[in-house]
């Protein structure tokens, strides 16, 4: 029986198996087996040429993918936002590379990546599936570029995103592990598991841990402890764009907000625009950079005062030290303190040591020795 055999068994098998008490511990060991089969089979295909990805050298402060099914519009959309000279078309496959472009927004550089259409089966290859995949796994954002028409494709590139290890507004799960010389393997749960830890120990085994310390910090699923236990996932915030709503009136644009609704996304993550008419794109550019969560840092620099016209950008919750660090030179070695003026600060010049967390527009002096 061959490797792709093998996993179809394993999947009917799961399917075609109850989930409860008394099967949890056979139905993980499937789910753990069937995770290495995938991963084995991954291998094979990429040693023999069917892996890779697309080359694209990621610049700027943050990556965002474009994602969707072919002719929603996203070379368009791209353009608009960006300058880039994509090609667009009304047909199918019309972009077969990664087009990039650079958005700037709020004194910020953020690359916007075309990547050419998903189509179901893309995990496994079909339509240079994995190659795009690759793209989008190295992203901080995951934008799904939808038609009014079709929001059902929604669900199945979210099908697609996972079977590539991608997940999707989720956080990686508290499982660490810890090897021993000897011993067994050890479980340490947290009271709110419900998964036994017989369970637990056979999931850890079929995914070749002996002698192991297994912590899980809170409650998961199979699932998740798989995702947590394999350590190779890659965890990425997205949100939703509606394109091509100019095609539609606001009755069926009532039906596709209900409709969204029901996808289980969040309202103020999901934005309706038409990038043929310049619909509603200021809005779609400042919902990529909330969903981002960068900040902006203005450094107030002596003899010159506070420049507002290129500031310091970096992940919300960043630190003063964080700012040493991304402005480079000497400032971490010679720092002595910093004067903040801005949402942070209780007072205005506030000084403040490297740990100060930074709020969006504060304004920084660093004083070095």
């Amino acid at each position: 029986m061959g490797l792709e055999e093998e996993i179809e068994e394993l999947e009917n098998e799961i399917a075609n198996t109850p989930y409860n008490k008394s099967t949890e511990e056979h139905i993980g060991r499937l789910k753990s087996k069937l995770a290495e089969k995938k991963e084995e089979l991954e291998r094979r295909q990429s040693s023999s040429g069917g892996g890779g990805g697309y080359a694209v050298e990621q610049t700027g402060d943050a990556t965002v993918s474009f994602v969707g099914f072919p002719s929603v519009g996203k070379s368009t959309l791209l353009n608009r936002i960006t300058g880039a000279d994509s090609e667009t078309g009304s047909y199918d496959f019309t972009t077969l590379d990664v087009n990039p472009g650079m958005m700037k927004y709020n004194g910020a550089n953020i690359q916007i990546l075309d990547v050419p259409g998903l189509i179901q089966g893309a995990a496994r290859g079909k339509g240079d599936g994995r190659k795009v995949l690759s793209v989008v796994r190295s992203s901080d954002l995951i934008v799904f570029v939808l038609s009014p028409f079709e929001l059902e494709k929604y669900n199945e590139l979210m099908d697609e995103l996972y079977r590539n290890k991608i997940r999707v507004d989720e956080t990686p799960p508290k499982v660490t592990v810890r090897e021993r010389g000897k011993g067994g393997i050890r479980i340490n749960a947290s009271d709110e598991l419900t998964l036994d830890e017989d369970t637990v120990e056979q999931v850890a085994r079929e995914q070749g841990f002996v002698n192991s310390t297994i912590n899980v910090s809170e409650d998961v699923d199979i699932d998740e402890l798989i995702d947590g236990l394999m350590d190779n996932r890659v965890y990425i915030d997205s949100m939703v764009a509606v394109n091509k709503v100019d095609l539609i009136d606001e009755e069926y644009e009532e039906k596709v907000r209900r409709e969204i609704s029901n996808m289980s996304v969040e309202k103020q993550d999901v934005c309706f625009l038409s990038a043929d008419e310049e619909l509603n794109l200021n809005e779609f550019k400042q919902l990529i950079w909330d969903r981002l969560g960068l900040i902006r840092v203005y450094m107030d620099k002596p003899g010159r005062g506070v420049d507002y016209e290129e500031p310091v950008i970096l992940p919300r919750d960043s630190t003063v030290g964080d700012v040493c660090k991304e402005i480079g030179g000497d400032f971490e070695d010679s720092f002595r303190f910093g004067r903040v003026t801005g949402r942070s600060a209780k007072h205005d010049t506030q000084q403040v040591g490297k740990d100060h967390v930074l709020m969006d527009e504060d304004e920084l002096r660093i004083v070095t020795s």
